[in-house]
């Protein structure tokens, strides 16, 4: 685990306050890395080791602070929180690097976030990593209500549900704002239709650990895609998926054949 926080900056997009790090190699290819529901930039990409794994390789390596979450502004309307406007925010931080196109990388919510940029902006998206999210991107990944009412709940030893149990969890030892989170869990949910999966023409990886229970199959989600290929993480559930060491080597060798220009 890699505990060194890089120096963040801000811009403002849709009125909003947004944090960001921008570090590795500024004449490297570009990767915008897009964090989970209740984590961050720092919890996703920083502690277990992606920032460092990416800059050490020569790539510029940019992550943002979801609305919500980490050191963004955190709106209370869960109309806020729909993923084309989150996607939006990625794009808008593109903008304002003045970044014409980049290799995405998103993790769980962060891949639906991403799956939302590539659909709307596609010749922004040079590739896409999504990882923790397979089929469930386009069939669901079951109720997500009792979430929310865990992060409202006035304390984690009153939550019986077990996935509310594990994200309140996650947001008080992320010390997240709870009411954000509930909005954003509420507002964020949409799926992605089949065949606009299929018009993502982006070279794409898809990375699931074989012990989670929330993503969904990766091979059913690449087969939507004309240039997608599966990668099953062994071992790993949800939550330690990210920082597997199988996943980083998947990823730099992902991106020596289609990150480059």
């Amino acid at each position: 685990m890699n505990l060194n926080t890089p120096a963040f900056s801000s811009f403002t997009h849709d009125g909003l306050k947004l944090a960001f790090f921008d570090e590795g190699d500024p004449s490297g290819v570009p990767v915008v890395l897009i964090h989970g529901f209740a984590s961050s930039a720092n919890v996703n990409w920083v502690h277990p080791g992606w920032l460092k794994t990416l800059g050490d390789a020569g790539y510029r390596v940019i992550a943002i602070d979801n609305r919500g979450h980490g050191a963004s502004d955190k709106p209370r309307d869960a109309e806020a929180y729909r993923p084309w406007h989150m996607a939006s925010d990625a794009v808008a931080l593109l903008d304002h690097l003045g970044i014409p196109e980049a290799n995405i990388m998103g993790y769980s919510m962060g891949a639906r976030i991403s799956v939302f940029a590539a659909l709307a902006h596609p010749d922004r998206v040079r590739s896409l990593v999504l990882g923790g999210l397979g089929i469930g991107m386009t069939d669901g990944v079951g109720d997500w209500d009792p979430i929310a009412d865990a992060l409202l709940t006035a304390s984690l030893k009153d939550v019986t549900h077990d996935r509310g149990r594990m994200f309140r969890a996650f947001a008080d030892q992320t010390k997240s704002d709870r009411d954000a989170l509930a909005a954003c869990i509420k507002g964020s949910r949409d799926l992605v239709a089949r065949s606009d999966m299929a018009k993502i023409d982006a070279p794409t990886l898809i990375g699931v650990g074989t012990k989670d229970d929330i993503a969904g199959s990766a091979q059913e989600l690449a087969a939507l895609m004309p240039h997608a290929q599966a990668l099953d993480i062994p071992g790993r559930d949800h939550m330690l998926a990210v920082g597997d060491r199988i996943f980083k080597k998947a990823v730099l060798e992902f991106y020596a054949e289609v990150a480059g220009w």
